[in-house]
């Protein structure tokens, strides 16, 4: 059974940055591409930012683009997603989530292609 939990949220002012990490466990990490998705309160959950198996992939969604970094260690089973630059409109519930990938250079980004999720960490900007 694969267990993702995040950790890393908080206050922060705007302009400023926080890391986000989550741990993973029960399965051999480095067959899993990973997400990141994120919930602003009345919200859908959208897209943040995904990493392929290998971490040599990753993609981002174009609001959080040049500010956020998404990178992996596979030999501590952890992602991460260094937020810099947080604006208040980053202000959510973020989630990790995980799917086993055959494609070593396989990313997923949307909601449905992950069947994975931890119980997110909530990260609040200030203004």
């Amino acid at each position: 059974q694969v267990q993702l939990v995040e950790s890393g949220g908080g206050l922060v002012q705007a302009g400023g940055s926080l890391r986000l990490s989550c741990a993973f466990s029960g399965r051999t990490f480095s067959n899993y591409a990973m997400g990141w998705f994120r919930q602003a309160p009345g919200k859908d959950n959208d897209f943040v930012a995904a990493i392929s198996k290998n971490g040599a992939r990753t993609f981002y969604a174009d609001s959080v683009k040049g500010r956020f970094t998404i990178s992996r260690d596979n030999a501590k089973s952890t992602a991460y997603l260094q937020m810099n630059i947080l604006k208040p409109e980053d202000t959510a519930d973020y989630y990790c989530a995980a799917r086993d990938a055959v494609d070593s250079g396989y990313t997923a980004t949307a909601r449905f292609q992950y069947g994975i999720w931890g119980q997110g960490t909530q990260v609040t900007v200030s203004s």
